[in-house]
């Protein structure tokens, strides 16, 4: 009897989870549609459908097809490879806070491409386009790397308060780092670096986007696969190793994984933090903790709102765009607070 009702659950958090998220793909797709109305220069619902078809005017063409579905694109893989690498960070780590810009993994990524970007110009040229998420992810690597084995104890593992604080620490060492660079580049770069470290989805054209797709669909999915693992490193230590799980093994891969999917999306679109915090949190009260279902729902989450928040950014102001990190900041930095004071408590 008590199988029979464990299979009812599961059956039922199964169907909840696969009607959450297809109302998160119902409203992308709406926030799509939007978003392609949307910016400076407003296009009617009919001239977009009209130059999606191919009658549109070369104007239209260039706006529609040269700037927006590849900048709409790009905002969609950022927002589900964030949010994607923010879970497993939770997952492996434990901790309800943990997040690639706030343990300093983003900033690790900004170190690089600053460095990339100060000394060659051609930064965002076409060689640069496919170099700098390897770039990014070497920086967020090294960043990983570093703050892993400071919080690390050979006895207790890794403390979710001390990962968050050598995290936080690391971030603010790399910033320093980085303001020093900043005074040695020309006042063109430092426009650049600037609003790359607020976050802004620079790369509006389809070779960013080539450079990115890779990246996500093999780790996510690759992510999926390892889901039941993230389900019992969410266990204690003790109940884990039980199981007989790998756990230091199976929570370097996944933090290899988390690395590079928060490195790729940061080599396009600079310093966008929140994303990896806030998706996974609300896909968790949707769905569940369980790993099947919230590593999909929280890259819906965040590719939902990576989009509203660039479309918002293009929108809000006329004759000037806000940085999408900006958007985000202000959605985010309530509910990182709001987490933050329940943690306490």
């Amino acid at each position: 009897m008590e199988a029979v009702n464990r299979l009812s659950v599961e059956s039922r958090r199964r169907r909840r989870g696969i009607l959450v998220m297809s109302i998160l793909g119902a409203l992308i797709i709406v926030s799509f549609i939007i978003s392609m109305n949307s910016g400076y220069i407003r296009m009617s619902p009919m001239s977009v459908l009209r130059t999606l078809f191919g009658f549109g005017s070369s104007k239209d063409e260039l706006i529609l097809f040269d700037f927006r579905l590849p900048r709409i694109v790009i905002s969609l893989l950022i927002g589900a490879g964030l949010a994607v690498s923010g879970c497993i960070l939770q997952g492996v780590s434990r901790n309800a806070l943990a997040d690639p810009g706030i343990l300093g993994i983003n900033a690790g990524a900004g170190l690089v491409v600053t460095l990339y970007v100060a000394f060659y110009s051609n930064a965002a040229g076409s060689v640069g386009v496919f170099v700098l998420p390897m770039l990014a992810m070497l920086g967020a690597g090294l960043a990983a790397f570093v703050i892993y084995s400071l919080a690390y104890k050979r006895n207790e593992g890794i403390s979710p308060t001390s990962l968050i604080l050598t995290g936080i620490a690391v971030a603010a060492g790399i910033s320093s780092i980085m303001i020093v660079i900043t005074l040695r580049i020309s006042p063109e770069q430092y426009q650049f670096v600037q609003t790359w470290l607020i976050g802004s989805v620079w790369g509006t054209n389809w070779k960013f986007v080539l450079a990115l797709l890779p990246w996500i669909v093999l780790l996510i999915p690759y992510t999926m696969m390892r889901a039941n693992v993230l389900n019992i490193l969410n266990l204690s230590e003790q109940t884990a190793a039980g199981l007989g799980a790998p756990i230091e093994k199976s929570r370097r891969v996944l933090l290899a994984v988390a690395v590079g999917l928060a490195g790729s999306c940061v080599s396009v679109s600079g310093g966008i933090g929140f994303v990896g915090l806030i998706g996974p949190h609300l896909a968790r009260r949707l769905v569940g903790p369980k790993h099947q279902l919230l590593i999909p729902t929280a890259a819906l989450v965040g590719a939902l709102l990576t989009i509203v928040a660039d479309t918002i950014g293009r929108s809000i102001l006329p004759k000037q765009e806000i940085p999408i990190g900006v958007v985000v900041a202000v959605i985010g930095a309530p509910y990182f607070l709001y987490l933050l004071a329940r943690s306490k408590a």
